[in-house]
């Protein structure tokens, strides 16, 4: 065995180590030094980014395109593998910024368990991402769901977290047995291998092989919360911890995302046929409409707002996969961007409600009411995220829906842009009650004025920084754009 292929994977590794650190740090200190564990954290995370992104940008020539491969190609890489690496490790790095005062109040017996749960989960993303076989696919995304179940439960003071992490992990399961069987009837009928590279060069389209795709693409629709297969997310957003919730409403969908695109197009695609005759294709289409009305509907009627960006964040993934539709580099690198847009603005509305619940406890809409008159900032910087979810210029959430649409569009899905921009007016309209409850709606009790925390502000400042940066000057989207044939 040739161990030099661990080099390929960087990333992994580095998260690796500094998941032992943490484990380590968690084991031997003691009670009275435990007040330094989460900044030890911070600190050892932050390294692991910053090396991420050095490593990342090192890769040139060939490797940009055509990318890097281990194990025989069962990992692999590239320059936007690892942009999209680099993004989950910012929003994770910011999801403990906005945790770590939750943890001083909520979880102070529990930080390591915290922590070292958060990077695990995060460990199963990265193999996600970078599968080139359906087996390292599976590993990675049970690593990844099974240490969320446990997150989702942490606050054992709230009866809502140990209910919300029984439906998940039991939804979890079905559909990964769901997502197995599939797995097992590709290999028999695709030459007996799971490797992307061999499914490829045996898929016929047969009734067979499609049943088998589409029982492989409902396990994977469950991760991303695609209607039919969404009933678990707004009960597990509710009763999970807020900052979990932040997580589990980004990077967990952004990692599921990307890898069911590279999936579908590595495995169940055809060189030179048109995307609208693909048997997936036919099926997303049906599956963005419901998703996007459904999702959009049901947020109309929501007055908790973690299960009102629950179903916002539905809507929002009806409108990632429109860019599967076109099976272009632009298509791709449109998905991308949105995600990354996304990161930033979920990230920046959630930690407002999670910086307001941690003063106050509340976080329903209409506790809202005046909350300009007493906390403007924090009004401020959700008036904001609710704009750029909403797609209103001149903010980031604007340009990536643009870019989106186009994609789409270029390949003749008219009907399909058409519907999506209908459904973007019904989201306006929900966006705005938030802002209207802060800066219309009055109230004899408004939420007092509080002082927020210093993490708290850094990781609001780097999300409304950055989605406002995107929607003014966007060099990041060529970028994304260029790196997107690699996939």
């Amino acid at each position: 065995m040739n161990y030099n292929q661990f080099f390929v994977m960087q990333p992994e590794i580095s998260l690796a180590v500094a998941l032992i650190l943490m484990l380590v740090a968690d084991l031997f200190l003691g009670e009275k030094s435990k007040k330094y564990f989460q900044p030890f954290a911070l600190a050892v995370f932050a390294i692991h980014t910053a090396y991420c992104i050095l490593a990342g940008n090192e890769l040139t020539g060939a490797t940009e395109t055509a990318g890097a491969q281990a194990f025989a190609g069962m990992y692999q890489t590239s320059k936007i593998h690892f942009f999209v690496k680099n993004m989950l490790n910012v929003g994770t790095f910011i999801t403990f910024l906005f945790a770590y005062e939750w943890n001083k109040k909520e979880n102070v017996n529990r930080i390591g368990e915290f922590y070292t749960l958060m990077l695990s989960t995060l460990f199963g993303m990265f193999l996600m991402i970078s599968s080139g076989n359906f087996l390292l696919f599976y590993i990675g995304l049970e690593t990844a769901s099974i240490p969320m179940a446990a997150l989702v439960a942490l606050n054992k003071k709230r009866e809502e977290s140990a209910e919300a992490a029984a439906k998940y992990i039991l939804t979890a399961g079905v559909s990964s047995a769901v997502m197995l069987y599939g797995i097992s009837m590709i290999y028999g009928s695709c030459g007996g291998s799971l490797y992307f590279s061999d499914v490829v060069k045996n898929f016929t389209s047969s009734n067979y092989q499609v049943m088998a795709m589409v029982f492989f693409m409902a396990g994977v629709m469950f991760k991303i919360s695609l209607v039919p297969f969404h009933l678990w997310t707004a009960d597990t957003y509710q009763g999970a911890p807020t900052p979990v919730t932040a997580y589990l409403s980004v990077m967990s969908k952004g990692a599921a995302a990307f890898s069911f695109m590279v999936i579908l197009w590595k495995t169940f695609s055809f060189s030179g046929v048109e995307p609208s005759t693909l048997a997936w294709n036919k099926i997303l289409w049906w599956v963005i409409i419901v998703t996007i009305t459904v999702g959009n509907i049901f947020a109309l009627r929501q007055k908790n707002l973690k299960r009102f960006l629950a179903f916002s964040s539905i809507s929002q993934a009806g409108y990632v996969m429109l860019g599967l539709m076109s099976g272009t580099a632009a298509g791709m690198g449109s998905m991308i961007y949105y995600l990354l847009v996304y990161l930033f603005t979920n990230l920046a509305a959630f930690g407002v409600i999670c910086n307001i619940e941690n003063k106050t406890g509340k976080v329903g809409m209409n506790d809202y009411n005046d909350l300009y008159k007493t906390n403007p900032k924090m009004a401020f910087v959700m008036t904001l995220a609710m704009f750029s979810l909403g797609g209103i210029p001149p903010f980031a959430g604007c340009f990536s829906k643009i870019f989106i649409f186009a994609s789409a569009a270029q390949t003749g899905e008219y009907l399909l842009v058409f519907l999506a921009l209908a459904n973007t007016i019904i989201s306006l309209c929900y966006y705005l009650y938030v802002v209207k409850a802060m800066y219309i709606n009055h109230s004899e009790n408004p939420i007092p004025a509080f002082k927020s925390d210093k993490m708290t502000l850094i990781g609001l400042t780097i999300c409304t920084a950055a989605f406002v940066f995107m929607g003014l000057i966007s060099p990041i989207y060529e970028m994304i754009l260029s790196w997107s044939f690699g996939i």
